[in-house]
């Protein structure tokens, strides 16, 4: 057993004792030859998103005008800087020679990526639990705020049933990353957060994310080859206090992004698919996005504090597992939680062009495991 898997168990026996006591909770899709096949700044909208909150640097109408952000959401005093990240081509997944390499991380296949926004760090609790537990609702009331355009939206979006355990497993609250969400959990968050702000937010893809990882790097870490410098960017497992830190407090990529190596795994769009790089580069798929068909293994990235230093690498990857619901108490289990996925967060993107409708379905969950679920729990979400 691995020492990794030694102190998960431990974890996990700790989550167990809980919950028995309380049982007594785009990329562009690319042509062949990587072009996008479109103009960035094209202004297409997706028909539902609200107008734009005003916020000062939010507004870019070409990756040349964009800059650093502070997103404010509606009704809180809770924000997050999203930083840009400029378009371009780089190689998708790790040359052959580079040490600790899995199969799955070739070939090596270019892409050209759009420009977009990433969240500086990792969603933290206090603003996920804004969402999550209602906060935003219950401040409104409370305080006989006026409901705003932004505020009707958002409280039209699905929320997580009430969790059975406490899903921060005493490893920290405002300002440490959010965990144990699911993709359609955190699919979710961004629909509210979109309804919240009148800017598009979504989970990156798997291409989206290794890219802002690399931030023009082509080395195994963003700071380099060498695993004996982890400390200085990242929480895991040879550093970590046996749980997660603080988002933002180790040094950040080139491009100003924190914590992309460690502290938590983050959800990506993609299925998960070991060969997919192979498909790319023989074109026999031609979309960079492995568009999900089914509930398991999804594609998650960038290793956590719970990982040793060749699962942080900017080329790693890991596919979603029913065992991260092991302990689920529910019949059937949540499709908001997965209770053993204590190292599983997430983080945002904000394309600089807003999809069309129709693009934009293919970011959403997949309807046919939500209406699975909706039917076995009677209708309920």
């Amino acid at each position: 057993m691995t020492q990794t898997r030694v102190r998960f168990h431990w974890l996990c026996g700790v989550a167990l004792a809980g919950l028995l006591v309380l049982s007594m909770l785009s990329p562009a899709l690319a042509g062949e030859d990587g072009d996008l096949g479109f103009d960035p700044t094209e202004k297409i909208s997706v028909e539902w998103i609200p107008e734009a909150y005003p916020v000062v640097g939010a507004n870019a109408a070409s990756e040349a005008e964009m800059r650093k952000y502070t997103e404010k959401i509606v009704g809180s005093d809770h924000s997050f800087d999203m930083v840009p990240i400029p378009g371009g081509k780089f190689l998708l997944g790790s040359p052959d020679d580079e040490p600790d390499r899995s199969p799955d991380e070739g070939p090596q296949v270019e892409l050209k990526i759009e420009p977009f926004w990433m969240m500086s760090t990792e969603i933290t609790w206090d603003i996920y639990d804004y969402w999550s537990q209602k906060l935003d609702i219950a401040r409104r009331e409370q305080l006989k705020q006026e409901t705003t355009k932004w505020d009707k939206l958002g409280d039209a979006v699905a929320r997580p049933t009430a969790p059975y355990s406490d899903m921060t497993f005493e490893m920290g609250h405002d300002g440490y990353p959010a965990i144990c969400m699911t993709d359609y959990a955190a699919k979710m968050f961004c629909k509210w957060l979109t309804a919240k702000t009148g800017r598009y937010y979504r989970l990156p893809t798997e291409a989206e994310w290794e890219y802002a990882c690399r931030a023009g790097t082509t080395t195994a870490y963003s700071f380099g080859d060498d695993p004996a410098d982890l400390d200085d960017y990242a929480w895991y497992f040879d550093n970590s206090p046996d749980g997660y830190a603080k988002v933002g407090t180790k040094k950040p990529n080139p491009w100003g992004l924190y914590d992309m190596h460690g502290n938590v795994t983050e959800w990506v769009l993609d299925q998960y698919i070991p060969d997919y790089y192979a498909q790319l580069k023989s074109g026999k798929v031609k979309a960079p996005f492995a568009i999900p068909t089914k509930p398991y293994p999804l594609a998650v990235r960038g290793g956590s504090w719970d990982d040793d230093a060749e699962r942080l690498r900017s080329a790693a990857r890991r596919g979603s597992d029913p065992s991260w619901k092991m302990q689920d108490p529910q019949i059937p289990q949540s499709i908001w939680y997965h209770t053993d996925a204590l190292f599983l967060g997430f983080r945002v993107i904000r394309p600089l062009r807003t999809p069309t409708a129709e693009e934009a379905k293919l970011y959403e969950p997949d309807p046919a495991v939500i209406a699975e679920y909706k039917e076995a729990q009677g209708g309920k979400q």
